[in-house]
């Protein structure tokens, strides 16, 4: 998989806005035809495929690269789409290497899988670019209304399957934008060229979807108030809230939540202008911790330090991830956690203890300190669900009890995506929730 290298990071202020946009050019260049045409022929279309199997969605995988190599980009599209109506965003930040691709039985044969993400972005991206009429049709109208709270993928996915079953849906957003994480949360360098509205944009070419953006549940809409007014409601809210570390001086400047940071410099016109510190620390070890970690570096920052509580192979982080962030000149230290933060009217530095496992495999702290320089603090240490508002649903290890018709303990309601407990917290888990909830909502709706 080719990927884009950043240049050479230098001192905060001292990179150029070309340097920089360069930086955050695709991260994976798209297919051209003839490389697609190459890559779809080396598919063995499996009966019984293990790669649709690892896949969230059941993409049919083998069909779509069939139609590809016999030069039906726009067909493979429709199957690619059919069961994930955000294939494009998916394509480019599916962690493909843990999934399809890892199940791919040419990594058997060759070491080395097809590009099944690569081949699903050149099918979609080719599809979307032609503008053509939205390739599903809406079932008949059926009057039925359905609340979906959150644009995020999971709200998507469910408001356009619902609509295409016939259905009516008003999507309550609390932001100024739709798309969730796919807009707000992911590395710049991830979705280029503003594709997570253009989807945004297809997915409500199905028609019968309406979205009201600055829609706080709690403070504009109460899960209470949509249940009397619509026929059903799906919350996909995401997990809203972040941890804290816990130490004193955490509300010193320069100690950011990493979420916080990835949104600022994803709605950033001019990247240049986005502050950077010169000797940067992050906090953690999942994808959030690396997407912070290699823009900083790319943004311009020195030094750039992700420290970790335990080893590698713990990280939530995919390999591909963790050795991005390497090749980016990301120092990467494991076995350490936090203790304590350094600040006088300004953050200067950070205290971690060293950290190893005690005879029962317990993460202990071992007594040795030692101390990061930083002028920035990034902190990628989980998020959780904002519980306030969700009265009435039975919530268990911070996520919402639901059951294997994605309907909460409050009659009427359902839920998807990260705020439920249905396997890894990816978008295409999201999207996969929100389509499953979407069909499991028409049924409830045919007996109510």
């Amino acid at each position: 998989m080719t990927t884009q290298q950043a240049k050479p990071a230098l001192q905060t202020g001292q990179m150029s806005a070309v340097a920089i946009d360069d930086n955050f050019n695709d991260l994976h260049p798209a297919f051209s035809t003839l490389q697609a045409m190459a890559e779809s022929n080396r598919c063995l279309y499996c009966y019984d495929a293990p790669c649709v199997t690892a896949c969230p969605t059941s993409i049919d995988i083998p069909s779509f690269i069939r139609k590809i190599s016999t030069q039906n980009p726009d067909g493979a599209a429709k199957t690619i789409l059919s069961a994930n109506i955000m294939g494009g965003t998916c394509a480019r930040a599916c962690p493909t290497e843990v999934l399809c691709e890892q199940a791919c039985v040419r990594n058997v044969a060759e070491d080395e899988a097809v590009e099944i993400g690569s081949l699903q972005r050149y099918a979609v991206d080719h599809l979307m670019a032609r503008n053509l009429p939205h390739p599903f049709k809406r079932a008949a109208v059926t009057g039925k209304k359905i609340a979906v709270v959150g644009a995020g993928p999971a709200g998507l996915s469910c408001a356009h399957r619902a609509a295409m079953l016939g259905h009516d849906v008003t999507v309550f957003e609390a932001k100024a934008k739709p798309g969730g994480l796919n807009e707000y949360g992911l590395a710049a360098y991830k979705m280029t060229n503003d594709f997570a509205q253009r989807e945004v944009e297809f997915l409500l070419g199905i028609g019968g979807i309406e979205i009201e953006y600055g829609k706080v549940l709690g403070r504009d809409v109460t899960l209470g108030a949509l249940r009397d007014q619509f026929d059903a409601v799906f919350v996909g809210v995401g997990l809203g809230a972040t941890n804290n570390l816990g130490l004193p001086g955490e509300e010193a400047g320069g100690v950011d939540d990493a979420i916080g940071f990835i949104e600022n410099l994803r709605q950033s016109v001019d990247k240049s202008a986005m502050p950077v510190g010169k000797s940067v620390v992050v906090i953690g070890g999942g994808n959030t911790a690396i997407d912070a970690a290699v823009q900083a570096k790319r943004l311009g920052a020195e030094d750039v330090t992700l420290v970790y509580r335990r080893g590698p192979q713990n990280m939530s982080a995919t390999e591909f991830e963790q050795e991005l962030a390497k090749i980016n000149g990301v120092i990467v230290r494991y076995w350490a956690k936090p203790v304590a933060i350094k600040a006088n009217g300004r953050l200067m530095g950070m205290v971690f203890e060293k950290t190893a496992l005690d005879a029962s495999g317990k993460l202990v702290g071992t007594g040795e300190t030692f101390e990061i320089k930083t002028d920035q603090v990034l902190k990628a240490i989980g998020q959780k669900i904002k519980t306030d508002d969700l009265a009435g649903m039975e919530i268990t290890g911070g996520k919402i009890v639901v059951d294997d018709k994605y309907q909460t303990t409050a009659a009427g309601i359902f839920a998807g995506g990260d705020c439920i407990k249905s396997g890894e917290d990816l978008t295409v888990q999201s999207v996969e929730d929100g389509k499953c909830a979407a069909i499991a909502i028409d049924a409830f709706l045919k007996t109510a």
